[in-house]
């Protein structure tokens, strides 16, 4: 497929079973196709450091609605999301955590 000069480019769950130094290393060939070829690139993943080392736009749906909660890049949506789904995504319910030991 990348033979055509593709203008976009999807992966589902590229890094699935791959340990970290590996994410970490196809995470970058996916950076270097895009910039290559000058593609836009679409991956669904649940791994946030890909989410943050590859992401400039995020969409995140609600699983029930099946509609979009939220959008943009991923490290503002960590420091600017209100929806506390998305806060949860991000830190991995991390932030409560912390807030619950603070109070």
């Amino acid at each position: 497929a990348m033979a055509l000069d593709p203008e976009v480019l999807f992966f589902d769950e590229p890094s699935a079973g791959l340990d970290p130094i590996s994410a970490r290393l196809l995470d970058d060939l996916i950076l270097e196709l895009r910039d290559s070829l000058g593609a836009t690139i679409v991956v669904v993943t649940h791994e946030l450091a890909s989410i943050f080392a590859i992401g400039s736009n995020s969409i995140f749906l609600d699983p029930e609605s099946r509609t979009q909660i939220a959008g943009g890049n991923p490290v503002e949506l960590l420091n600017e999301s209100v929806d506390a789904r998305v806060v949860r995504f991000l830190t991995r319910g991390e932030r409560a955590v912390e807030e619950k030991r603070t109070r």
